[in-house]
């Protein structure tokens, strides 16, 4: 994903050596990656999708999608993380007042999504959740089942049904500490085990009505045409960000380890030699797919909605594959901590289950290559 952040290259890989440092005590622990994200923070980082004018870098999704690619390669948990602020942010940069635009350039807003529900499920743009007015106020019902950096977040952009509008949902930001909010943490999972995500109830949670983001009722054109595009290539960025550490950590482990009788390494055997460039090949081929989403969302193109579905759901899957193949290649050695293979392979895991789910989004691709409507 080209696009041009050269000024930011060094202060990214500062970053990048605390998240590194930091991602075996954060999947360990299932400890939130403060330190990461405060050497985001203090990198400028996290006001990548934020405008200039506002005090942030102005880079787009390209330069976000670099970003937490790179960041992927060390840390699972912090790419997620990233990954959900930058949505968050990108709303707020669409729809907040310029203080709340501000404060998420500069990272002292730090913000996620609070989108999934119980009740829709993997149906995302369909919420449950109630918003009605009483007295002058907003006051929201919900059950939300996933919200990343549940604990750590300053506000959530929330989705609830309509007050009076019609249309599938209404956009909010929800201040993490409002009263009424609570949190059904820690989160205890398989894989991204420091992302924090954790059910958050609202029960009769009050809002002003200038807490909404967008008009009534508009919702879904928030999350199809700034949240999904952003999710999608982000959520695939990181997959590849795992899969570059999965052929990296498998090169140098096959590299330095020999048969003590013949003194030849792992990788003289060109049946690892074979799995390897495997690897490789598939990495580089989603990454080729997620830069011509880029490309095809920046140039309008006709297919870009097609590719947006793609990329997620490719590179899902084929981080699947890659990982399976380092796990293979490294064999027992592949099962120790130290190594780490075995926890990009768990992390990895995760992309499938995030709505719009993989099983979703290849519904989603079928109906368009056969020209149906999507919804």
């Amino acid at each position: 994903m080209k696009t041009d952040i050269s000024n930011y290259d060094a202060a990214l890989e500062r970053a990048c050596a605390t998240i590194a440092e930091q991602a075996t005590p954060v999947d360990r622990d299932g400890a939130f990656p403060t330190a990461s994200i405060n050497a985001l923070k203090a990198a400028g980082l996290l006001g990548a999708v934020s405008a200039k004018e506002v005090g942030g870098l102005g880079l787009g999704l390209a330069g976000a999608g670099r970003i937490v690619r790179r960041v992927g390669e060390e840390c699972g948990s912090t790419a997620m993380v990233l990954t959900m602020h930058y949505c968050g942010a990108a709303v707020l940069e669409a729809y907040a007042p310029a203080d709340v635009r501000r404060a998420a350039a500069t990272g002292d807003h730090f913000s996620t999504l609070a989108f999934s529900e119980s009740g829709s499920r993997s149906h995302f743009w369909s919420p449950v959740s109630t918003a009605v007015r009483d007295n002058g106020h907003i006051v929201l019902n919900a059950a939300k089942s996933w919200v990343t950096s549940a604990s750590h977040s300053s506000a959530y952009v929330w989705s609830s049904r309509p007050v009076a509008a019609q249309g599938l949902s209404t956009i909010w930001l929800v201040p993490a500490g409002a009263a009424g909010l609570e949190v059904k943490g820690p989160f205890e999972g398989l894989g991204l085990r420091g992302n924090d995500s954790s059910p958050v109830v609202a029960n009769n949670v009050h809002l002003p009505p200038s807490a909404m983001l967008g008009e009534d009722g508009k919702g879904f054109d928030i999350m199809m045409g700034v949240v999904l595009p952003m999710f999608a290539v982000l959520n695939a960025a990181c997959s590849i960000g795992l899969m570059a550490a999965a052929v990296r950590r498998t090169v140098d482990h096959t590299s330095s380890t020999s048969h003590g009788d013949s003194a030849s390494t792992l990788r003289d055997l060109p049946t690892i030699r074979n799995y390897i460039a495997r690897m490789r090949m598939k990495t580089d081929m989603a990454e080729a797919l997620l830069n011509d989403t880029v490309s095809a969302l920046a140039a309008a193109r006709p297919d870009a909605t097609l590719r947006v579905l793609e990329c997620k759901a490719a590179a899902g899957e084929t981080a699947n594959e890659v990982l399976d193949l380092a796990m293979r290649v490294c064999g027992g050695a592949a099962f120790r901590k130290d190594v780490a293979v075995e926890r990009l392979f768990r992390d990895g895991r995760a992309a499938g289950v995030m709505a719009p789910t993989t099983d979703v989004l290849y519904e989603f691709i079928g109906k368009a290559v056969c020209g149906l409507p999507l919804f």
